[in-house]
């Protein structure tokens, strides 16, 4: 069994790389079949007023092609944000009407000027019969470049392995 946290505690798989944010992102797919749920982190950077983000949580049949539906269950996520993001601010716990989107975290017009990591937890049993795939897409936003990435963090691995010997997240 592994003893670094890697393995035994969760793995990482990735929604998109670093991108600028400013193009529509299709999130990768990742598969809950082997975990029991999924943190997804959005990284960005700061930007231009107006330019806010707005995100898009959606369940799949298959890991490729089949079907496709929103997933609304977002109704609770966190967010870390501030003019820059250096260690000392501490996350909020931000609540909406249960949904599969989120539209400028934190609100207040000013999510684009600032970095944020957002955190979007899903438990693998939200997932509606017959659906095993989760993805999360970013909208187009704006016309000024801001980088932005999505991390998958798998937790509650149903089988513990060293890290070179974890199953594909897409498998």
């Amino acid at each position: 069994m592994a003893s670094d946290a890697l393995g035994r505690l969760f793995d990482v798989s990735i929604g998109w790389a670093p991108v600028d944010a400013q193009t529509a992102q299709t999130g990768k797919r990742v598969s809950l079949r082997n975990a029991g749920g999924c943190t997804i982190l959005v990284i960005k950077a700061a930007g231009t007023d107006g330019d806010d983000h707005s995100y898009n949580l959606k369940q799949h049949t298959a890991s490729a092609d089949g079907t496709s539906a929103d997933l609304d269950i977002i109704s609770v996520y966190y967010l870390k944000t501030e003019t820059t993001l250096d260690g000392d601010e501490t996350w909020s716990r931000l609540t909406q009407t249960a949904a599969s989107e989120i539209t400028e975290a934190g609100g207040a017009g000013t999510s684009a000027q600032h970095q944020q990591i957002i955190a979007i937890e899903v438990d693998a049993r939200q997932l509606s019969a017959g659906y095993d795939y989760i993805s999360l897409d970013s909208g187009g936003e704006g016309s000024n470049a801001q980088l932005s990435t999505c991390i998958y963090l798998l937790r509650d691995l149903a089988v513990q392995r060293t890290p070179a010997n974890l199953a594909a997240p897409l498998s």
